[in-house]
Parts: C-alpha cells; sequence; structure tokens
C-alpha cells in the first residue's frame, strides 16, 4: 500500500467514526428532543448521515453504483422534512378568539 492509500483509509475511517457519534448524539436528540420540531429536524438530519454513510462506503469500495441510491435518499429526506414542516405549521397556528383577533400563546 503506497502512502496515498495509507492517508485515504485513515481520513475514510474518521469520517465514519463521526457519522457514528453524531448517529448517537442524534439518537439522543430524536429521544429526549423537548420538542415535536426537534424531533423533525433530529430526522432530517438523520437522512442526511444515512447518505453521508452511503458516500464512506461508496468511497472506500470505489464503486459509484450507490451515487442514485444516495440522491434518491436525499431526495426522500427532503420530502419528508417539508411535510413534516407543514404539519407542524398547520398544527401550531395561533388560535382565533370569538372577537376575532388571534391568540399568540
Amino acid at each position: 500500500m503506497s502512502t496515498l492509500h495509507t492517508v485515504e483509509d485513515a481520513l475514510l475511517t474518521a469520517a465514519l467514526a463521526m457519522i457514528v457519534a453524531a448517529g448517537a448524539l442524534l439518537l439522543y436528540r430524536i429521544w429526549y428532543g423537548p420538542s415535536m420540531l426537534d424531533r423533525a429536524v433530529a430526522l432530517d438530519v438523520a437522512a442526511a448521515l444515512i447518505v453521508a454513510g452511503i458516500g464512506v462506503r461508496s468511497a472506500r469500495d470505489g464503486d459509484p453504483f450507490y451515487f442514485p441510491v444516495m440522491l434518491v435518499l436525499a431526495f426522500l429526506g427532503f420530502t419528508g422534512s417539508v411535510g413534516i414542516a407543514r404539519f407542524i405549521a398547520v398544527r401550531d397556528r395561533p388560535a382565533r378568539r370569538p372577537d376575532g383577533t388571534e391568540d399568540h400563546r
């Protein structure tokens, strides 16, 4: 193995370790998140971490087969985040009082 391959393997291992650490912190945020919005953002980050993990595997194997898979997962993560954000926005609208004013609690 050349020095370049050794450095590449070390960087890919470091990237994988960071992704695993971020995943552990992400699970904590999903489990103990103080609000529904925190959990929704954590699920969006989970999709990004999955894409990053597949990217590390693709780089390690030298196989471009996973690039379309990464693109589809990124798109699904984005649309899921938009859907959750719309659901939370509708749910958290201020209530109307009988006199027509909005209650902004």
